[in-house]
């Protein structure tokens, strides 16, 4: 792809327009708020590590993924569904409330079951099948408030149902801290998670009820069994991701121990600490203009704009995520040990492998989006169901083996699969950036360097260093190009605050909105 070609394409981006800027700060907010949530958690995880220890972090972090992948088959992507039919018929919404609670109700208990069957094959220790069983009946509350979280989203009460949300998970985090600091260890954390489990299903009711929703009876199966075959693809993808992205710690409770298990999630902890607050929040904000951009039907040329900010995103991604990638393998130790404490040194070992995994997940997710802008969500499945089977061959090959660096090695190279087989899925123009790639590796070359001799002097020196050198590269070695800089800039100023950024960073852009 030219420079000319990039430059035209930018011009064709639709940032502009009161409805544009609208669009933009919405997203704006509900990355704000994802950045909150995840932040808050993020920070939650590593305190419980420290409060807990290796074997009770390690059953914890047995029984996360377990719930997870329960929760996710359970909710069978329903109120995706329930939103979009809601919004375009709120009459109906009695009807969809009344259906949803029967059939997740049904729905809960048969993963309740299963989590607990799961855990018996899978040879766990009863202590941890037991916290398993009460940590899971959380389905049942969660699920049931959610369907409230769902009415209210499809009516746009989205700053209430996400007040709640918020402050759901920061009672949660304080009153298990409280609760594991006065002795209950682990029982502790779900004591909590069941408490405010409660109280925000409450209250998300009541703000419901107030909207004048209610259950709809007798249900209505005319708009329960349409609900389910619309929702079936969705929730199978859903469950394939889900069960790709947690089944390095399932496996390893089996095939190692739990303490074994402790260090994998705290690496684990922090790659997903990453890629969601590098990446995630990002491509959440930016999917509606991703959609809108798509021309369902158009040749490649009608959809110029749409590659063309793919590649942008894609190429950003990388970016960010090298230097990040650099410096935890580099200093790993130094990242793990003062995060989680001494006893989590092995976690170290993770982590040097394990951070690559975020910086080809950030990549990946980019192709993936475009594929679900670009309605080709079949493909995605097809490759992550594909991308498990290996994750799974090579886990079970290589945990006995090399111990628990092989979680990390199974998740990069099934990671490094998923990302090439999406970007090829994905029809961009990568021989113009050639030239940029071959500096991006001069750059990184010479970071590596920077992170090597001045770590040995001080690790914070060559951490700092090492970044100080990455980003003086990138901006003067010519790895970012004239139409990099004009897309960053119009992205920034569509954003809450990008007025402010506006007063010290000017381009040669015109913002039509203004």
């Amino acid at each position: 792809m030219t420079e000319q070609v990039g430059e035209a394409s930018i011009a064709l981006l639709p940032l502009t327009g009161v409805e544009a800027r609208r669009a933009a700060r919405n997203a704006g907010a509900l990355a704000i708020a994802r950045i909150l949530s995840s932040g808050a958690l993020f920070i939650w995880q590593i305190l419980l590590a420290r409060l807990l220890g290796e074997a009770q972090f390690g059953i914890y972090s047995t029984i996360g993924p377990l719930y997870t992948i329960a929760a996710t088959a359970a909710s069978f992507s329903i109120g995706v569904i329930v939103i979009r039919e809601v919004a375009r018929k709120p009459e109906n919404a009695g009807k969809y409330l009344s259906v949803t609670l029967l059939i997740q109700t049904l729905f809960a208990m048969i993963a309740y079951i299963g989590l607990n069957l799961a855990g018996l094959a899978l040879g766990y220790s009863p202590e941890l099948r037991a916290l398993a069983a009460i940590a899971a009946i959380s389905l049942f509350l969660d699920l049931t408030g959610s369907m409230a979280y769902d009415q209210l989203i499809a009516q746009e009460k989205m700053v209430g149902a996400s007040v709640i949300e918020i402050a759901h998970m920061l009672i949660r985090i304080a009153l298990a801290l409280l609760l594991v600091s006065a002795g209950f260890g682990l029982m502790g954390v779900y004591i909590a998670t069941l408490i405010t489990g409660i109280g925000r299903l409450m209250v998300l009711w009541w703000l419901m009820l107030r909207t004048g929703v209610h259950p709809s009876w007798p249900a209505n199966w005319g708009i329960g069994i349409p609900l389910l075959l619309a929702a079936a693809p969705l929730a199978l993808s859903a469950v394939i991701n889900s069960a790709y992205t947690h089944l390095d710690r399932l496996v390893s409770t089996s095939v190692l121990t739990e303490q074994d298990t402790a260090h994998i999630n705290a690496a684990f902890v922090i790659v997903t600490g990453t890629v969601e607050i590098l990446n995630t929040t990002i491509l959440v904000a930016l999917f509606p203009l991703m959609a809108r951009l798509y021309k369902p039907g158009g040749t490649r040329g009608e959809n110029e704009s749409f590659y063309f900010l793919v590649q942008k995103l894609a190429y950003f991604a990388l970016l960010i995520g090298l230097p990040v990638a650099l410096t935890a393998t580099v200093f790993s130790a130094e990242v793990a040990v003062p995060i989680f404490g001494e006893n989590f040194r092995p976690t170290a070992d993770v982590l040097r492998i394990m951070i690559w995994y975020a910086a080809l997940t950030m990549i990946a997710n980019v192709f993936a989006q475009a594929l679900m802008s670009a309605n080709q969500q079949g493909r995605y499945v097809v490759v992550r169901a594909v991308g498990l089977v290996v994750k799974l061959a090579l886990a079970i090959f290589l945990l006995p083996r090399v111990g628990v660096v092989g979680a990390a090695l199974s998740s990069v190279v099934a990671e490094a699969g998923v990302m090439l087989a999406l970007g090829w899925m994905v029809p961009l123009n990568w021989r113009a950036r050639l030239r940029q790639f071959a500096r991006l590796a001069l750059v990184c070359a010479a970071s590596l360097l920077a992170l090597l001799a001045l770590g040995a002097i001080l690790p914070v020196l060559g951490m700092i260093g090492g970044v100080l050198v990455y980003a003086a590269g990138v901006l003067f070695a010519g790895a970012l190009a004239g139409d990099d800089y004009d897309l960053l800039y119009r992205i920034v100023a569509a954003f809450p605050g990008g007025a402010q950024v506006r007063k010290y960073w000017k381009r040669d852009v015109k913002l039509t909105w203004e």
